[in-house]
């Protein structure tokens, strides 16, 4: 008999692709690159909200270990390009609405990201110790990353060299793997943000000008953060596979607690402040002379944030959609969930 969790999932092959498990992962890959556009949250909370997370740090981990199968590499293209045709087709209109609707938006974003929340209580089932451990501790960690947050752009720059910026690469590929975590936010915390941003929109200007020498320039900001990723990538989702074949209820405490308290940094009625004379925005002095194009609509999105007092109407709008959010995770999570994700310690359990 089989005493390690580890030595299942080590001879088990992977999960065939379903339909049920490949409209799922088209779902959570959408919405895991819809989130990628809204501050504050993790692509990586909404694939545990539909329930394929597990699945999806299996597949990462038997690929960057060069265990191929079509199954596992299936699965990640359905994800990968559904993220990649939402961002793409969707990326305009979210940025618009998150601009003149930003408390729905983010009303909206709560409810989706809640509705995984029962998935994840099945999987915990029966609590334990560790789970409750797990719940707490993932719980403070997205608190605090909340609190936190607000600084963030008061960080300043910290200083750019291939080191950090392999950190940073490093950074944030953990936040497209680890839910509730933003990859946005810790670039801020690091320093490297707008280097990092502003050699992306250089390069990407230079390449469509076919401008070489330009996108050649930027290569010393690219290459680093590329590394960064990969190693990032392959380190995360290795540690993690490991977490949920060794600790699992822990792990999974961990991230029930996570997703209960990422609406923590999606408080839906705040809106932006446009910058005044003086001040310092997006690492310039807003000046007489650029103060027109700072302050300019389309820059909302990277505004300061205050909070206000919400109408009436717009209490009942914000919870009835996030109501709709939770309705809409919720059934997604239910198509497939409880054979896509239950562990095989769990369904062992369940045969004895």
């Amino acid at each position: 008999m089989l005493s390690r969790p580890e030595a299942v999932s080590n001879n088990e092959q992977p999960e065939p692709l379903t339909p049920a498990l490949a409209f799922r992962a088209a779902i959570g890959g959408a919405m895991m690159g819809l989130a990628n556009l809204v501050p504050g949250i993790s692509g990586g909370t909404m694939l545990v909200a539909v329930g394929i997370y597990r699945r999806f740090i299996d597949a990462v981990s038997d690929v960057t270990r060069l265990r191929l199968s079509i199954s596992n590499l299936a699965l990640l293209a359905v994800v990968v390009l559904a993220a990649l045709v939402a961002i793409g087709a969707l990326s305009g209109l979210i940025a618009q609405a998150l601009v003149d609707f930003r408390w729905a938006m983010f009303s909206l974003f709560i409810g989706l990201t809640l509705g995984g929340a029962p998935l994840l209580l099945r999987m915990t089932r029966p609590f334990n110790r560790a789970a409750y451990t797990g719940v707490v501790a993932g719980a403070l960690a997205m608190l605090t990353l909340a609190l936190l947050q607000g600084s963030a752009a008061d960080a300043g720059s910290a200083q750019t060299n291939w080191l950090m910026l392999g950190v940073a690469g490093m950074a944030g590929a953990s936040a497209m793997i680890l839910p509730g975590v933003s990859g946005a936010y810790l670039l801020l915390l690091l320093g490297q943000y707008e280097p990092i941003i502003n050699a992306i929109k250089d390069a990407v200007s230079a390449a469509t000008q076919l401008d070489l020498a330009g996108v050649l320039a930027q290569l010393g900001v690219i290459v680093p953060v590329g590394i960064g990723v990969v190693l990032g990538v392959v380190v995360v989702a290795n540690l993690l596979r490991f977490l949920l074949h060794r600790y699992e209820k822990a792990t999974i405490g961990v991230l029930l607690g996570l997703l209960l308290a990422a609406p923590a940094g999606l408080y839906p009625f705040r809106e932006g402040v446009p910058p005044q004379l003086g001040d310092v925005f997006e690492g310039q002095l807003v000046t007489e002379q650029n103060i027109a194009e700072l302050a300019a609509p389309k820059n909302a999105k990277d505004w300061s944030q205050r909070s206000f007092t919400p109408s009436l109407g717009q209490l009942g709008g914000s919870l009835a959609l996030m109501l709709a959010g939770f309705l809409v995770t919720l059934g997604i999570a239910r198509i497939g969930g409880e054979e896509s994700e239950v562990s095989p310690t769990s369904a062992a359990a369940h045969k004895h």
